[in-house]
């Protein structure tokens, strides 16, 4: 298993990108919702970088709703085709604005 890792770094206009690497399952999803709610609590906009997103699984995708339905989030990639398919079957890929990247600051 490839260790999560999550960092978050500040955007442009009050953005917060949070950088997620690795395999998020269960025992790990939980880091990505702590950095949102601690270091991102304050952005107007959180932008989850998934590229670098290994595997995800169901307990990953309800923290992307979870934040999804508590502040204003975008997702960052390109999506990761575990992902993508991940959001596609369930059809929240509808829910998330996706950028094709990060903007460079």
């Amino acid at each position: 298993m490839e260790s999560p890792k999550v960092t978050v770094r500040s955007g442009a206009d009050g953005e917060a990108v949070v950088v997620c690497t690795g395999e998020f399952d269960l025992d790990t999803a939980g880091r990505l919702e702590q950095a949102c709610r601690t270091e991102a609590a304050e952005a107007k906009l959180v932008v989850l970088d998934v590229a670098g997103v290994a595997f995800a699984d169901s307990a990953f995708l309800n923290v992307l709703l979870r934040l999804h339905n508590s502040r204003p989030m975008a997702l960052a990639g390109p999506l990761p085709s575990q992902l993508r398919r991940l959001l596609e079957m369930t059809g929240a890929l509808a829910l998330f604005e996706v950028r094709d990247d990060t903007a460079a600051d």
